[in-house]
């Protein structure tokens, strides 16, 4: 019965944060190019504004229901057991994007005014949706291979 709870949990959360990675690119990244500076500062504030509090909570919570899932996986050289070590490794790796890229451009971003934007800022949007795409993918993937390592359980 754990193991139940603990896989429902696991992958309602990865839903909600692949969802919440999905959404904004999905909705944004094919448009970017065509905000002005002003526009893609007030998106990148409004955007960290609503996900950065909640999200230090979802994705943590995220991974350690899955590191449970995949310690209680039985047995544990199934394809199921791999497929499940697989989703949490690509979301560890979404988390590592977020933290050692996507905040840090976000920090810079939050910090400009119009008076203040950089002659780069162009340079750095591009950045900011290419690691996003890089998150999005992982995230994404992560959810199709745990998801999957439910129909190769026993």
């Amino acid at each position: 019965m754990v193991q139940h709870i603990a896989y429902f949990t696991a992958l309602l959360l990865l839903m909600l944060v692949t969802g919440v990675f999905w959404g904004p690119w999905f909705a944004l990244s094919r448009s970017m190019k065509v905000f002005s500076a002003a526009e893609f500062m007030h998106i990148a504030k409004t955007l960290a504004e609503n996900l950065a509090k909640p999200m230090r909570i979802m994705l943590p919570l995220t991974i350690v229901f899955m590191v449970i899932v995949v310690w209680l996986y039985p047995p544990n050289n199934s394809i199921g057991f791999y497929l499940s070590t697989v989703g949490l490794i690509l979301i560890f790796i979404a988390l590592l994007v977020t933290i050692i890229v996507e905040v840090p451009i976000v920090k810079q971003i939050i910090q400009w005014t119009d008076a203040t934007i950089p002659g780069h800022w162009p340079a750095v949007r591009d950045k900011w949706v290419k690691f996003h795409l890089i998150r999005v993918l992982a995230s994404i993937t992560s959810f199709a291979a745990f998801l999957a390592s439910i129909l190769f359980k026993n």
